[in-house]
């Protein structure tokens, strides 16, 4: 059964019919093996802006509202600020009420499952089995860097859905279904990634004008329909066209090369993005893979965005599979579906991922120090202390903020904006000046920071501040004589 054969179809052909052909069975063995890779990794939990968001989605919940101000920060307390994941937000405050930690875990062990099927499905029309499956393996390894537990992987099964359904409608000669217009106001509510759905229909666009010239009136015509549709379904959320224009806003926030997921990834053998570009690359030129010029300049642009930002690794990891898929199989002349037991594999698949589910739900997770949520240290710090304005480290600040504490900046770029992150960042200079204005400025009482901050030997050398506590993971320190 072809991907989305007509427009007219529903959503639910997404996943095709219900026997287990090769490309459904190795789509469910994908998600499976998603499944357990992110339920049970630790590492999943290993961003601080896990807590913030739990955080968030607890405060909008009580209040029954979306945040328009930050109520967190005593730095920007009151700002404008724009929770533009509101609603992914909140569905993790709701996994995290209802079964905890592990309750979130099963929360993005299905979004990674979901993921990976519906990836391995769509490369499996254009794709022989085998083939399928090793680009389906290829793309789950480079997306292992960014699973976090985040609002990004919230929205990454949308990601695939919106591109495969492109990919599809290119194939098909066609204009893309509108059940994807939906889906679009509610990408742009869980994560700003909902802009490279305008950019990947933006080049797919581009490529049938090109292609098509003698029919360019009619493509332009339904093509420009399209996207003005998907512009009015992301105008639908809670800050209207502030809301669509908001990646833009904070992408020219020049201060972003401070934060460690917006600098550039390692050129190393150990970055799974690296080997499998250059494996994909090879393939491509050895096979005389045919690609338009097009599709080669956005592959190029993904490519160059995956290294210039780490965190970018993963949408090249959804994106390109499912562009280089036509044109791969094509040249490969061997998309025939191979007959076999192919039920064993998809039913045992299934039954798997859902059991692991189940298990992740009934076993229970505890958290404990870690290198973005220094629980010991902050259990040290005496109750009145914790109300006073704090110095704190970048990366601690989702952890404060779950734990009621109001921090001087946390990983919120777009309200602490340019002046703020500049501003902390002066803060580790050798001379210390910058330091000392912050401390009278701020009347600073306590410090929470790495061990290897710059700024604990700096606190440590100045009169009037003690260590109250210290591990691997965090040093407190705080002013025992504030009129010195």
């Amino acid at each position: 059964m072809p991907y989305l054969r007509s427009a007219g179809m529903g959503m639910p052909n997404i996943l095709g019919g219900y026997r287990w052909s090769a490309r459904r069975a190795i789509a469910a063995a994908a998600a499976c093996a998603a499944v357990a890779v992110t339920a049970f990794a630790p590492q999943v939990l290993n961003d601080g802006d896990t807590f913030l968001h739990i955080a968030a989605g607890r405060r909008m919940l009580a209040d029954h509202a979306v945040l328009f101000a930050d109520p967190f920060s005593y730095t920007f307390g009151g700002a404008p600020w724009e929770a533009h994941e509101w609603l992914a937000e909140v569905v993790m405050a709701l996994c995290y009420a209802g079964g905890g930690w592990s309750g979130l875990m099963a929360l993005f062990a299905c979004a990674a499952g979901l993921t990976a099927a519906i990836l391995s499905r769509a490369l499996g029309r254009f794709l022989a089995p085998s083939v399928q499956a090793a680009a389906t393996l290829l793309a789950m390894a480079c997306m292992t860097g960014s699973l976090l537990a985040r609002p990004h992987l919230l929205a990454l099964p949308l990601l695939a859905v919106w591109t495969a359904e492109l990919v599809a409608a290119r194939a098909d000669s066609r204009v893309p279904s509108l059940w994807l217009l939906p889906l679009m106001s509610l990408w742009v509510n869980i994560h700003a990634s909902f802009l490279l759905g305008f950019a990947v229909a933006a080049g797919l666009a581009l490529e049938a004008l090109w292609q098509d010239r003698a029919a360019w009136r009619r493509l332009l015509r339904d093509w420009g329909l399209f996207g003005l549709g998907a512009l009015a379904a992301a105008a639908i959320n809670p800050h209207f066209l502030e809301g669509v224009i908001f990646p833009f806003t904070l992408m020219g926030t020049p201060g972003l090369a401070h934060v460690g997921e917006w600098q550039a990834t390692t050129v190393s053998l150990l970055q799974p993005v690296i080997p499998a570009a250059a494996a994909t690359i090879y393939i491509l030129v050895t096979r005389r893979v045919k690609i338009s010029l097009v599709r080669m300049a956005m592959l190029a642009i993904l490519l160059f965005m995956a290294i210039a930002h780490a965190r970018h690794q993963i949408v090249l990891a959804v994106v390109a599979p499912l562009l280089l898929a036509e044109p791969l199989g094509k040249a490969l002349h061997d998309t025939r579906a191979r007959r076999g037991n192919w039920f064993v594999l998809g039913a045992v698949s299934s039954a798997a991922a859902i059991l692991l589910v189940a298990l992740r739900l009934a076993l229970p997770l505890t958290r404990g120090d870690a290198a973005a949520a220094p629980m010991t240290a902050l259990a040290h710090v005496p109750a009145a202390l914790r109300t006073q304005p704090v110095l704190n480290d970048y990366s601690f600040g989702g952890y404060l903020i779950f734990a009621g504490v109001r921090p001087f900046i946390d990983s919120r770029a777009e309200l602490y904006g340019e002046a703020g992150l500049e501003r902390y960042a002066a803060l580790i200079e050798p001379d210390g000046a910058a330091l000392d204005a912050e401390l009278r400025r701020r009347d600073i009482r306590w410090s929470i920071l790495s061990p290897g901050s710059p700024i604990v030997a700096e606190l440590d050398a100045r009169p009037g501040w003690r260590r109250l506590y210290g591990d691997r993971y965090a040093v407190v320190q705080f002013r025992d004589n504030p009129a010195r």
